[in-house]
């Protein structure tokens, strides 16, 4: 073959790899219309490059989905079948790197058995295999509920240099996720043993700590916390809020409270979100001195509440009957760029019902109507309960006619 022939055909394979990106670049990638282009890619003399296949199946795994291509990692793994069915020598050879991209779309597309099936190929072809590789497959067993399999295989069948953190994190998540983090504790206590690169970071301690606390075991989630600080391991902003919120929701403001000088101490702010936290884990107490302190200090750090935490300070409030302490945080909210939404209008309509302050009631629906808020079931049931309480039966049933 001359080199001019050989380098049109070549060419040609590579125009039909370009229309394929071009199309998945442009959304109008249609599995019919990818199997159109890629068989008629693999009937050229000269193929294309095992990179460029690589590349292709690399953007088909990362493609977000769309109406016209809805699962770009199945889409993937299809198309490697065709090439492995066209049984064509001029076909080159996948790689680790092929196996690795394949393995990967096969959790993407929620398909982890034929994860577990391109690893059982690899393993005939007789390639050497990388950490990804394993990773990958680590994930697909974690998916189908083997993670015991999973760990089995890190320990005794994977080279002893080769597992990274990773290798113990994928694993570390599903028995956090699945309920057992106990065995995750155990898997990071057998991680610190090991040392150097089998050594847990603050991932790894983030995933189990988040595990006892998804399972109610506050305690074992704040001693897991302090061990970490005293393998030296310096704790995140993404932990520091995790525990704090998760401190909040179990009421133990105490430990809350130690956990936030901590977080300051080694020079991370607390953010709204902490805050908000806070005040809501105070707000259930009954601790307004608390919630009181809390906004002050936002207030003076200029970062204002979000509205779930304003509506939750309002909602105690109005149960106590502090309406105009409530009030003021209602309108302070679109002052400081919170727009009150629908829960915020019915915790101050059930507050107003409960002082019976029935002109303001109807002020809060004309500035809800200006807002554009629709009220709620709850909003007119307030409304109606309201009125026919105070024996104006007339307004009521306007209120009913509205719903």
């Amino acid at each position: 073959m001359s080199h001019s022939f050989s380098s049109s055909v070549s060419s040609c394979a590579n125009e039909l790899l370009n229309e394929l990106h071009d199309h998945l670049g442009f959304r109008t990638l249609r599995p019919e219309l990818a199997h159109q282009l890629f068989d008629e890619m693999l009937r050229q003399p000269v193929p294309v490059s095992v990179r460029a296949l690589n590349d292709l199946f690399v953007a088909l795994a990362r493609a977000p989905p769309s109406t016209i291509c809805t699962d770009g990692p199945a889409l993937a793994i299809d198309l490697f079948n065709r090439m492995a069915q066209a049984g064509r020598r001029q076909v080159i050879a996948p790689t680790i790197i092929t196996y690795n991209i394949l393995i990967d779309c096969c959790h993407r597309a929620c398909r982890p058995d034929l994860g577990h099936a391109f690893f059982g190929r690899l393993l005939k072809t007789g390639i050497t295999m990388s950490v990804i590789t394993y990773n990958s497959l680590f994930m697909c067993l974690c998916d189908m509920r083997r993670t015991k399999e999973a760990l089995n295989m890190l320990l005794h069948r994977m080279p002893d240099d080769l597992p990274n953190v990773i290798s113990y994190s994928v694993i570390l998540k599903s028995f956090s996720d699945s309920g057992r983090s106990q065995l995750a504790l155990d898997l990071l206590q057998m991680m610190a043993k090991k040392g150097a690169d089998h050594s847990p970071d603050v991932m790894s301690y983030n995933i189990v700590i988040d595990g006892f606390f998804k399972e109610g075991e506050v305690s074992k989630a704040c001693d897991l916390f302090q061990e970490m600080i005293r393998q030296g391991i310096v704790p995140t902003k993404v932990t520091y809020i995790s525990i704090i919120n998760a401190l909040c929701k179990a009421r133990a403001m105490d430990k809350v409270e130690v956990v936030l000088r901590s977080m300051v101490h080694n020079g991370v702010q607390p953010e709204a979100v902490t805050y908000s936290s806070m005040i809501q884990g105070y707000s259930t107490l009954g601790q307004l001195k608390e919630v009181a302190r809390l906004l002050q200090v936002m207030r003076s750090q200029c970062c204002m509440p979000n509205v779930v935490t304003c509506s939750s300070v309002m909602d105690y409030l109005c149960k106590h009957g502090r309406i105009k302490e409530a009030e003021e945080i209602f309108y302070s909210m679109a002052v400081n760029g919170r727009k009150p939404n629908v829960i915020s209008y019915s915790i101050m309509l059930h507050g107003y019902a409960i002082e019976g302050t029935l002109i303001k009631m109807i002020d809060l629906c004309e500035l809800m109507a200006r807002d554009g808020v629709v009220p709620d079931l709850r909003c007119f049931n307030i409304l109606i309960n309201a009125y026919a309480k105070y024996g104006m039966m007339d307004v009521a049933m306007l209120f009913f006619e509205d719903m």
